[in-house]
This record gives structure tokens, C-alpha cells and sequence, in this order.
């Protein structure tokens, strides 16, 4: 298979002269690579001193219009005091440029260490900080942003890997009876439930600790609209069921600031199983680029794919588990 590189032209020279032209200032030389999974991130720093984070979004993941329905999040987060990154305005007073058919945006470098929780009033925190970005998010919509709901996106993931022929062969039978059984399921579970914007990806590791400024929360890449307690149930250490007393704790903070909809905790586990789905899907749209291959060197073969389905089979059972126990309580 011919393996691609989507970003071959993003030498340093090139980045470097780009975010130069975009915020009107002179770099060093200084570039440094940093982790991410899917974007290209670099550090940069300016001839006055100042470290920036350069972001480079891959093409073809998101539109113009849905980053910058991203950033308009962030923008509302700010404009509430919420503890958020910020993207730079630009030389012409917008937050994105573009270099090569890049689209990339300037970030200010903010030091932290991953959040950890060490007692009870951490769990608050969380819920606190959570609350208030949900408070922001249910202001406005987004609609080029993905809607996290069983028949729109996880149907259209689905599509995609069955379609495209990512599914092993041998599995594709499997693969479309233990989906289609559980979104069956869990669509029933979604009635009534309010989507609105959400981060998307609120797992500890996107939250920071800054000494002496609390929690802050990074990386809105994968921003939503969704239910609530989507991000909520991504910080819990465990399956629902084993980290009921966690989720009392976040809520105790997170209803300091917004109410939340109860109801809505039935979706975990069927959410958590939606989340497997986005997963193969974000894996399979750059199945053929470079970087993924030398990284992913197993992914889409059979033992791959018994592996998932495996893991799928185990999800619908906690699934019906969780399901039952929520119906003999309520």
C-alpha cells in the first residue's frame, strides 16, 4: 500500500517564515517537534524571548469553518474567566492562517503539570471547571461541528469502516451484527437527551495544574456537540458501575455552576462504546499516511480486528449491565 505524508512540505524553514507572516513578529531559529497524534505541533520561540505553540491541523480532518467554530468555543470559554489556551490573534485579527494548504493556528505557551487527584475536593474541581465550559457551550450552537448521537455519528463512523473496507474480511459479519445490536440499544437510550457544545476529549490528560491558578483545560481538537456528561464520564477511573462515588464527587462541582440532566448517566456505557467506534474511524481516515503506518504497524489485520470485536462484545455486555441496574433504580 502507497503510504502518505500529508504534511512532506512542513520543513522548518517553511514553518518558521509562516507563523513569521502570521502574527508580524521575527523567530529564532529554535523548533522543536511535540507530541500529537494526528496534527503537527511545534514549539517556536520569538526574538524577544516568548515560547509559542505553532498548530498545524492535518488537512481534510476539519473544515475552515468547523475550526474555527473550535476556536469561537474557546473565544466564550475566555470571555467567562474559564481557564482555557487561547489561540493568538493574527496580524489580520483572525485566529487562522494558512501555509502550503496548512491550515495553522499560534498558541502562547502555558507551563503545567498533568492534573492529578489526589482527594475528594479534587473531584469538585474537576466538576467546577467542567460546569462552567458546559455553561459556555450551551450559549450557542455549532453545526459544523460532529454531533455525538448513535445514528449520526457513530452511524457515519460505521458506514465508513465498513464501506471503505477497513473491517478485516473475516470479521465484517461480526462487525456489523454486534453494532447494529448495540445501536439498537443505546439510540433508545438517547431520547430526550439535550446536545450542546462540549470539549469532546475531557480526559485527564487535557487538563493542567498551574501552582497558584487551578485547572486548566487544553486541547479542544476534538470539540462537539454532545451530551453533557460525555466529558464527565471520560474522567472517571473506572467503569460507571465501580466509580459511582467519583461521579457524586464531580457533579457536587459541577452543579455549582450548571444543572445537571441525571437521566443523562444512563448513556455512559453506550457512550464509552460510541468512543471505540470514533477511534477506528479517526485511525482508518489516515490509515495510509506515513507517520500512521510506522506507528500503527497492526493496525486493520485479523488479529486486529478479533481483538476489537472481542472488546465490543465485552462493551455490549456492559451495555445490558448497566441498562438493567439503571432500570431497576429508576
Amino acid at each position: 500500500m502507497q503510504t502518505l505524508n500529508v504534511f512532506a512540505d512542513l520543513t522548518p524553514d517553511i514553518v518558521i517564515s509562516a507563523v513569521e507572516k502570521a502574527i508580524g513578529k521575527r523567530m529564532t531559529g529554535l523548533i522543536l517537534p511535540l507530541p500529537s497524534y494526528i496534527n503537527r505541533v511545534y514549539e517556536l520561540q520569538a526574538m524577544d524571548g516568548t515560547r509559542l505553540i505553532a498548530k498545524f491541523y492535518r488537512p481534510g480532518r476539519w473544515s475552515q469553518e468547523a475550526i474555527e467554530a473550535e476556536h469561537a468555543f474557546i473565544a466564550d470559554c475566555v470571555a467567562d474567566e474559564i481557564p482555557v489556551i487561547a489561540p493568538l490573534p493574527l496580524h489580520d485579527g483572525a485566529t487562522l492562517a494558512q501555509t502550503h494548504d496548512i491550515l495553522f493556528a499560534v498558541f502562547p505557551k502555558r507551563m503545567g503539570r498533568e492534573f492529578e487527584v489526589k482527594e475528594d475536593d479534587d473531584w469538585r474541581r474537576v466538576g467546577m471547571v467542567i460546569g462552567r465550559i458546559h455553561a459556555a457551550g450551551a450559549r450557542k450552537e455549532a453545526p459544523e461541528r460532529i454531533r455525538l448521537h448513535p445514528r449520526e455519528s457513530t452511524a457515519q463512523d460505521i458506514r465508513l469502516l465498513e464501506d471503505g473496507g477497513f473491517v478485516h474480511p473475516d470479521f465484517r459479519a461480526p462487525f456489523r451484527e454486534t453494532t447494529s445490536a448495540i445501536l439498537e440499544v443505546i439510540t433508545a437510550l438517547y431520547e430526550g437527551v439535550q446536545l450542546s457544545r462540549i470539549h469532546g476529549d475531557c480526559h485527564r490528560g487535557n487538563l493542567i495544574d498551574r501552582p497558584g491558578e487551578g485547572i486548566m483545560v487544553i486541547d479542544f481538537d476534538d470539540m462537539m456537540v454532545g451530551p453533557p456528561v460525555h466529558d464527565l464520564w471520560l474522567m472517571l477511573p473506572d467503569h460507571y458501575s465501580r466509580a459511582r462515588r467519583e461521579m457524586d464527587l464531580i457533579l457536587e462541582g459541577y452543579e455549582e455552576f450548571r444543572e445537571f440532566d441525571y437521566l443523562s448517566l444512563r448513556l455512559i456505557e453506550g457512550l464509552r462504546f460510541m468512543r471505540i467506534i470514533y477511534y477506528l474511524a479517526w485511525c482508518a481516515r489516515q490509515v495510509d499516511d506515513y507517520e500512521f503506518q510506522k506507528n500503527h504497524p497492526d493496525w486493520g489485520g485479523e488479529v486486529f480486528w478479533g481483538r476489537e470485536i472481542a472488546d465490543m462484545r465485552h462493551q455490549f455486555q456492559v451495555i445490558m449491565e448497566h441498562k438493567h441496574a439503571w432500570e431497576l433504580e429508576h
